[in-house]
This record gives structure tokens, sequence and C-alpha cells, in this order.
């Protein structure tokens, strides 16, 4: 669809996931015990769920699947991911992780799955990753490759474009003095590419509103060695994605041999789906 590299990468960060700017901590403690108190047999503690946001949503857009988790008694957190390129985003997930204790159910939406893909390789304490309307990137690979790999993204009507037509493209002064391109999805595009039309234009309008731009670069660098080659993994195909083809998350979830559930259900499926996207992690969460 887009045939310079340019319009790859550009392409492959509109995939990016917007963060809130600081964490959202759906639980106090992730490392709390079930069964704590007098009266109570010791039980083993459920796997802490570490949420991680996806394209032009921040952690908020979770909220759905964070309160079923917490009252099915799972310790949920929601960290912020910082988006500026794939390498420096990963090494910061990798050193949240490091903060919390016990097994961990990791969780990516949109390019949260690029992060979590490379986030977890040699960490232990992961025990299951689950991929959300994601990329699963392999060694070499990055997202900007995978966004064109298949037909079926919103993101462009017009192929020959500069820029994905769906998309705004503002520059930015960088610490260093260069500069950078942040990319807003268009207001009037996003019912459309992240929500295929099935949240109201009121609801829609919302967060469109109140999306975060993500750098241009930031999907413009290759993916290290896939945790998915060694940890087991999960896979929610959204059928309806007008932003990532459910074609390329077909392909994704099978190349990594995830265990694979389907939905009629839009790019932003935890907001549209969160009780499927619940009972998927906490199937990874449950599983022997």
């Amino acid at each position: 669809m887009f045939k310079r590299p340019v319009r790859l990468a550009v392409l492959g960060a509109a995939g990016l996931a917007l963060a809130a700017g600081l964490a959202t901590t759906a639980s106090a403690d992730p490392t709390h015990h079930a069964g704590h108190g007098a009266g109570h047999h010791h039980t083993a503690a459920k796997p802490t769920v570490v949420l991680v946001h996806g394209a032009w949503a921040d952690s908020s857009g979770w909220s759905g699947v964070v309160k079923r988790l917490q009252a099915d008694g799972y310790p949920v957190t929601a960290p912020a991911n910082p988006l500026r390129g794939l390498t420096s985003d990963s090494a910061y997930l990798a050193d949240y992780l490091k903060t919390i204790h016990g097994p961990i159910i990791l969780v990516g939406h949109s390019y949260g799955g690029a992060v979590i893909t490379n986030a977890a390789t040699g960490n232990p304490n992961v025990k299951a990753l689950v991929y959300i309307a994601a990329f699963a990137p392999d060694k070499g690979e990055s997202a900007a490759a995978l966004s064109v790999k298949f037909p079926g993204s919103h993101l462009s009507d017009d192929p020959d474009a500069p820029l994905p037509t769906a998309l705004n493209a503002v520059p930015f002064t960088q610490p260093d003095g260069s500069t950078g391109t942040d990319l807003y999805l268009k207001p009037d595009k996003f019912r459309d590419v992240f929500l295929s039309n099935r949240l109201s234009k009121a609801e829609a309008a919302e967060l469109a509103a109140t999306q975060r731009p993500a750098s241009a670069e930031a999907l413009g660098e290759p993916s290290g060695t896939p945790a998915w080659k060694t940890i087991p993994s999960w896979y929610l195909v959204a059928r309806a994605d007008h932003a990532i083809p459910a074609a390329a998350e077909r392909f994704m979830a099978s190349r990594a041999h995830a265990h694979t559930t389907e939905v009629d259900a839009p790019h932003g499926v935890q907001l549209t789906n969160p009780g499927t996207v619940t009972k998927l992690v906490e199937r990874a969460a449950t599983a022997k």
C-alpha cells in the first residue's frame, strides 16, 4: 500500500498505542495473596495481569477489563507506554516488570503487542503473553512491514499519499534539537478506523479528543528476539479491525502458535468487548 520505506514507517507508526503519561495502576498491591487472614487457608496467589495499551488509547481504555479482572480476584496494573520507539519502550516495560513479584500475565493491544514481545524476553516471571488485536513481530521485523503485509486497513484511501490520509502529522522538537513527528488520528476518521463504527458518535468524539499522539519513528526499528518463541501465547483476532487487518492478525497468531480466538469486533475491542478480552486473559492465567 505504502511503497516507499518512509511510508511504511509512517503507516506502521499509526498502529501505535497512545499513553496517558503516567501509569494507571488498577491494583494498589500487585503482590497481594488471596486467602490471607484468620480462618482462611493459604491459597496460591493469582498472577498479576499487566495491560499495555494500544493504538489511539491510553490505559483508561482497559477500564472494563480491569473491573472484571479485579472482581475475579486478579491483581491488575496498566502502565503507561512511552511510545517513543520500540527499543526504548520495551526497555521501559522490562524494567517495570522487574518491580512485580510473582507470575505475570502480560497483555498487549495494537503497538503494545510489539512492546510486550520484546519486554518479556528473558523474564522468567512472565508466564503468558496475550495479544489483543496486536502486533507480534518476529526478530528483525517491524510493525511497519506487518501493517502493509495484508490489505484491509482504513488508515488511507490513497496508496500514493506520502502520509496515510486518516492521519495528521505534527512536527515537534526533540531533546537533542532534531525534529520528530507525532501522528494523530483525524477526529472524523476515529470512529471508523479505531471503532469500526461500533460505538456512538459521541463516545468516539470523546475518545478522539483525548487521544495522545504517537511518534512516527516508533515502529521504524526492527524487533528483537520475540518472547512468543519461548513463552506460551494467546491471541484475540478482531475480525472487523480497520487498523490492523484481520488477515495480518491471523498470520501473526498462527506463526506464534498462539491459542487463538476470533470475535466480530473493531480494533478497540477492549472497549467494545471487554468481557471477551477478560475471558481470554483469564484463560491464559489458568492454563496448565
